[in-house]
């Protein structure tokens, strides 16, 4: 577990005085000033508003602005008015102090504005990407990042963020699987409220300006994008949309979270922002959510280039009705509210329950006392302790995929390739070795590259040590280049050294929004440099950092040892030194199933059966087929005749540095009333030479139920560490309740019946056990 324990007492200095008096210093060269409030609640500032004011509160606008002298003389005026409620992408104080000062002193009712940015694995500080983080397995890890991030960008006066995302996520060519935390509801939604926790806290109304107000996002349906081209279409059937999509939400909003975004794209032929069954249905009713929805940028205007708005003003009408509060950027809802109101297609009303959202929501973050930011917490931004919290998460999301033998029969005498050996010569060797950017990864929009410690740097720290020696040779010079140029050098690296250390994958720029990938291969000339190493005979060890699965089907045999290290973010380089030369631990499991090929994708480990299961009668491959062979004769089964049907690596799958074995699945009953609890354990040894923190995962099938259920699906996890010989117990306890599912009538049901069990290591391993629930 990562502790961090910050005090920020002394940071809390908003003095309530008279309406009239002015702040202290025009340009806040001081680090706060006296605030003019005269408010009791939302309701009673509501009653004072006018039209025009209520329907600016709804309006999120963008500006960036470096310092109060770059704010545009329309932006000032706007505020003044009461034309807008929020601004996103500022992140400099001077720039949030100012506009604060604007709307609370020169604006109507002195009403703070709510400054937003998206901040999603870090703001200065940066962590591995979410899917990075969800690797962890570690929801404390996950917690503590966003809580470092809350304080940080807080400090620039930015108090809401559009984080987490919650996307369901089962296709690697789209290119913000980055951005989520993978595949599964359970493991989506136990990291999803861990973020929560940390951004907001416990209770964001407690008054603590270092917490922002999180966003649960898209709601809904947004990673099933056909193609896994970014904004595509999504159609996802009413059961699956309950038990695969919307759980994770369900979890955001019973923790709390201060507001949920729609999502750019259109589910089953209603764009989501305008979604009366999304918002009302869903969110308002089934869900009893009470918070702040807001769109996604621009998305209420592109429901008409969507084909499901006639004009902007039509667009406003339905995302108004269908229940969105604040729109992101564009401005329908200031364009047309008033015109429909007078029309009398929308109530004032309903306006009026949009706006008491949003100042419940600002009044929770405590703006209307304290709407400024002490200049004086620029210091709290870097803090040596972060730096420290994000190596140890970014050592905790490296995931070991293989480490061989190497059958060089020189080195075969160390055994494994990693840890790295001391002594041993090491060729460091890539695009990503010294990639201060691009190890940030996506969505890392305020970190500075110079304060990355890259790989290369990590390596010259050890040396420095004398824990290791090296020659640095990239080879490539990004990630993307074709040239061959710089092959020789490698080469000759190559065949200096014990073994290589070749660190490449795919620029922070090719993953993320709007950049999805139809070959997700290692772009440029890296299989070919990679090839060329392997030649030398010298082990070679390849850790990847990207924002997805890469396909290696066809290079991966070559690979002695595999480490995935998506982009680990700031302290990412240190991080991998660590683990590579065994100071650390790999304890990474994959939160996303590995394909062969892009071909299989969507691929999931929670799928569904079929009539012809491929494991359940002969296939022969494709390669392998007899030249004339009878259409029948080669097998009917569910597979590709090229790649099969297996992934390249399972859900949940890890290596450590040590052995673990699981035995004695048990269960003390095995047929149970419906309100007995469900106890399954398993005794899980460390039978290697080093500490293992192994994540044992449990599984469960409902084996027939009213519509088809999953092959499987992870219930729960247990992160335990185990010394060598060490033996543990481990016991996972379930209800009823948690075998419940959505049929086809979307009502939530239990369905007595029979059901098998896992406890393993990962979403392909184990034997299950059967038992039946009356």
């Amino acid at each position: 577990m990562i502790i961090l324990s910050l005090f920020h007492g002394g940071l809390r200095h908003g003095l309530l005085v008279t309406k009239g008096l002015r702040c202290c210093a025009a340009a806040l060269a001081v680090s706060l000033c006296t605030v003019p409030l005269a408010w009791a609640s939302p309701e009673s500032l509501l009653a004072k508003m006018t039209l025009s004011q209520k329907i600016g509160q709804l309006q999120q606008s963008h500006l960036e602005a470096v310092t109060a002298e770059d704010i545009p003389k329309e932006v000032k005026e706007a505020i003044r008015q009461g034309r807008v409620g929020s601004y996103l992408n500022i992140n400099t104080v001077a720039v949030a102090n100012e506009l604060q000062r604007l709307a609370v002193e020169e604006g109507p009712h002195g009403v703070p504005l709510l400054v937003a940015r998206d901040v999603i694995h870090g703001y200065k500080t940066i962590f591995p990407i979410p899917l990075g983080q969800a690797a962890t397995w570690n929801p404390d890890a996950v917690e503590q990042g966003a809580r470092i991030a809350a304080i940080e960008a807080s400090a620039d006066g930015i108090r809401w963020t559009f984080a987490p995302m919650l996307d369901i996520s089962r296709d690697a060519r789209w290119g913000r699987i980055a951005e989520s935390f993978g595949e599964d509801p359970y493991l989506t939604s136990v990291m999803g409220v861990a973020s929560v926790m940390g951004y907001q806290g416990k209770d964001l109304s407690q008054g603590d300006s270092t917490h922002i107000a999180a966003t649960a996002k898209h709601f809904l349906g947004y990673g099933a994008a056909e193609a896994g081209r970014d904004y595509n279409t999504t159609y996802i059937p009413e059961p699956l949309l309950h038990n695969q999509y919307l759980p994770p939400f369900s979890a955001a909003v019973a923790a709390g979270s201060a507001s949920i975004m729609t999502a750019f794209n259109d589910l089953n032929g209603v764009p989501a922002s305008i979604s009366s069954y999304l918002m009302d249905t869903i969110l308002r009713q089934e869900l009893a959510y009470k918070g702040v929805i807001v769109s996604d940028w621009d998305s209420v205007v592109e429901t008409v280039v969507h084909g499901g708005a006639e004009d902007n003003k039509d667009a406003a009408y339905k995302a108004a009705k269908a229940g969105l509060d604040m729109e992101m950027v564009s401005t329908s809802y200031a364009d047309h509210l008033a015109a429909l109101i007078q029309e009398g297609k929308i109530s004032e009303l309903e306006i009026d329950q949009k706006v008491l959202r949003i100042l419940r929501l600002k009044a929770q973050l405590g703006l209307f006392e304290q709407p400024y930011t002490d200049i004086a917490r620029q210091a709290e931004k870097k803090h040596p302790k972060f730096h420290q919290t994000a190596k140890e998460v970014a050592a905790q999301s490296l995931v070991l995929l293989k480490n061989d033998v190497p059958s060089h029969k020189k080195a075969a005498k160390l055994g494994k390739v990693l840890p790295l050996k001391p002594g041993q010569k090491v060729a460091l060797i890539g695009p990503m070795v010294d990639a201060a950017h691009d190890q940030m990864g996506t969505w890392a929009m305020d970190g500075e590259k110079q304060d990355s410690i890259t790989v290369l740097q990590a390596f010259e720290q050890a040396k420095v040590k004398g824990s290791v020696q090296y020659r640095y040779v990239p080879g490539l010079d990004f990630s993307r280049d074709k040239s061959t140029k710089g092959f020789k050098k490698a080469i000759k690296a190559a065949k200096w050294a014990d073994v290589i250390v070749y660190v490449g994958g795919e620029e922070a720029a090719l993953s993320g929004e709007a950049h999805s990938r139809a070959n997700i291969r290692l772009p440029g000339a890296q299989e070919a440099l990679l090839a060329a190493l392997k030649q030398t005979g010298t082990p070679l060890v390849v850790v990847l950092m990207a924002g997805r699965q890469i396909e290696l089907h066809d290079v991966l045999e070559s690979f002695d040892s595999l480490v995935m290290a998506w982009h680990p973010g700031t302290m990412g380089g240190p991080a991998i030194v660590d683990v590579l030369t065994g100071v650390s631990e790999p304890v990474g499991r994959l939160p996303v199933t590995w394909p062969k090929m892009g071909g299989q994708l969507p691929m999931y480990y929670n799928h569904k059966n079929t009539g012809r299961p491929p494991q359940s009668r002969p296939f022969i491959m494709m390669d392998d087929y007899p030249l004339e062979a009878h259409q029948h004769s080669l097998g009917h089964a569910a597979t590709h005749m090229d790649a099969g049907y297996l992934p390249q690596y399972p859900f949940g799958f890890g290596l450590s540095y040590s052995e673990v074995h699981y035995s004695d699945l048990a269960m003390a009953k095995r047929v149970l009333a419906r309100d007995e609890a469900i106890r399954v354990s398993a005794v899980v040894k460390n039978t290697g030479l080093r500490p293992v923190t192994e994540v044992v995962q449990f599984y469960v099938q409902d084996i027939a139920g009213s519509v088809t259920r999953p092959v499987k699906e992870l219930k729960q996890f247990q992160r335990i560490v185990l010394a060598p010989g060490e033996a543990k117990t481990v016991t996972f306890e379930l209800s009823h309740k948690d075998l419940m599912f959505f049929n086809a009538k979307t009502q939530h049901v239990f369905e007595p019946g029979a059901f098998r069990a896992w406890i393993a290591p990962h979403a392909a391993a184990g034997k299950p056990l059967t038992f039946t629930v009356r």
